[in-house]
């Protein structure tokens, strides 16, 4: 991860605990709100307004209620949304009057976790230092100050941006030319469960809808992107062309042919990117993680397409996409940004463009699975104590210049220290398995030498 500010209780995306325990316990939740508020007024904004939303996991109102109570406390005020996909509140703060956004949800998780992390006034994810500030004033109870009676803000009724956010998708997914044919939408039984059939509900071909019935307890149980086999079961049963699943937070959407085969996103990106090109929409060109498969290089340069390669993680690839001047990335597990269309990942949307794009292509959907033709990729965990003394470790540096020296031209290999367990991870990726394997057994001996030397 690139350097900056230490954080303590953000992770890759917010903060994130068992509902109920540790963070995401009501009082945590309300210091969590004044200090966003506060964070929010260090950077001039008087009175902070913030759009705040959830997903149907149970432990939502209760931290929702916990979280605008602190932004009032603090002097700022709330809209709540309501139940919502995070790209939803992303696209209400970014097209509304807001300076800020917060989003209640775990994401993919089971319904016992849940998690708040934190949008700014454009609908962009904060940065990790952003993050690190609002640690700091969570911290410091010298630092929390919180509004005189008079100064006190208060929450509104936002259901109307719900609506909002429903209409802009409509607008997209009415420009769908053929929508002759069946699809499955699995929802997840989260935050996408309300907005998908109003949405898809035009659709000629028919839609079969799963996993939209959310009790609170049922997010993401045997259904959405975490549980995919669910979605390809019933598409093969169906007899549909395509199977469309998302998240609980509906941030991520990943699909899957006739078959049942998954089209992840690198898939995706290969579709999305030649329609944007062909649209003079592209940008600069694809941005996508070190862990998408060089065959989407290869692919893509045959049709003068341009791949910027970024840390794994949703922020990275944005942080590539507005530096490098492209306008669409992602990660193969189907976190995709359109920012034609979103300012973060957004499952309704880009689902839609995938639709969009292979109609618009003359695509046949059921053979893209075979065409999207791999490199063998093999990903290994090696276990130690130190990882950063093992990576800066003569034997590991040198082993790794022989590495790619074998696989020069004609793969890649990566060493990647683990961000939350003692593992470095060896990824090797070859058109040529024996090259593959021979790469990484290079790595895993001299890993094992650095650590029997330095025990």
């Amino acid at each position: 991860m690139p350097e900056g500010k230490k954080r303590q209780f953000f992770g890759t995306d917010g903060v994130r605990d068992i509902a109920n325990s540790g963070m995401m316990r009501p009082e945590p939740a309300m210091r969590l709100g004044a200090a966003y508020t506060l964070f929010l007024k260090k950077q001039g904004v008087e009175h902070p307004v913030i759009a705040v939303g959830r997903d149907t996991r149970r432990s939502g109102e209760m931290l929702q209620s916990a979280l605008m109570s602190g932004i009032a406390s603090a002097g700022g005020s709330a809209a709540d949304l309501g139940v919502i996909p995070t790209p939803g509140v992303s696209s209400v703060a970014a097209r509304n009057k807001f300076d800020g956004g917060a989003v209640i949800s775990a994401s993919h998780n089971p319904a016992e976790y849940n998690g708040i992390k934190f949008l700014d006034g454009n609908g962009f994810k904060l940065t990790d230092d952003d993050e690190a500030d609002i640690e700091e004033l969570f911290l410091n109870e010298k630092h929390l100050r919180f509004a005189a009676p008079t100064e006190i803000g208060g929450v509104s009724d936002g259901s109307e941006y719900r609506e909002q956010y429903a209409g802009l998708l409509k607008e997209v997914i009415k420009e769908i030319e053929d929508t002759s044919y069946p699809i499955v939408i699995d929802a997840a039984n989260g935050a996408a469960s309300a907005f998908v059939e109003p949405l898809f509900s035009g659709w000629r071909g028919g839609v079969t809808f799963i996993g939209n019935n959310p009790d609170g307890v049922n997010i993401n149980r045997e259904v959405g992107v975490t549980h995919i086999g669910t979605l390809a079961s019933e598409v093969i049963r169906r007899g549909a062309s395509l199977g469309i699943a998302y998240d609980g937070d509906t941030d991520r959407v990943l699909l899957c042919d006739s078959r049942g085969r998954t089209l992840d996103g690198d898939i995706m990106l290969w579709v999305i990117g030649r329609w944007l090109a062909k649209r003079g929409m592209l940008g600069a060109g694809v941005t996508a993680t070190v862990m998408s498969n060089m065959v989407l290089e290869d692919l893509l340069a045959e049709e003068g397409i341009k791949v910027f390669r970024c840390p794994v993680g949703d922020r990275y690839v944005l942080d590539t996409m507005r530096r490098e001047g492209g306008r669409i990335g992602g990660e193969q597990s189907g976190h995709i940004i359109a920012l034609e269309y979103a300012n973060t990942g957004d499952g309704l949307c880009s689902g839609i463009l995938f639709l969009k794009a292979v109609t618009e292509l003359g695509e046949d959907i059921s053979t893209l699975a075979e065409r999207f033709e791999r490199y063998p990729q093999v990903l290994r965990n090696m276990k130690v104590d130190d990882k950063e003394r093992i990576m800066s470790s003569s034997e590991v540096a040198a082993a790794a210049a022989e590495a790619e020296r074998l696989l020069a031209g004609r793969g890649r290999m990566l060493l990647r220290p683990s961000g939350t367990e003692p593992l470095i991870r060896i990824f090797a990726e070859s058109h040529d398995a024996e090259l593959m394997n021979s790469a990484a057994d290079i790595m895993e001996a001299a890993i094992k030498k650095a650590v029997a030397s330095h025990g």
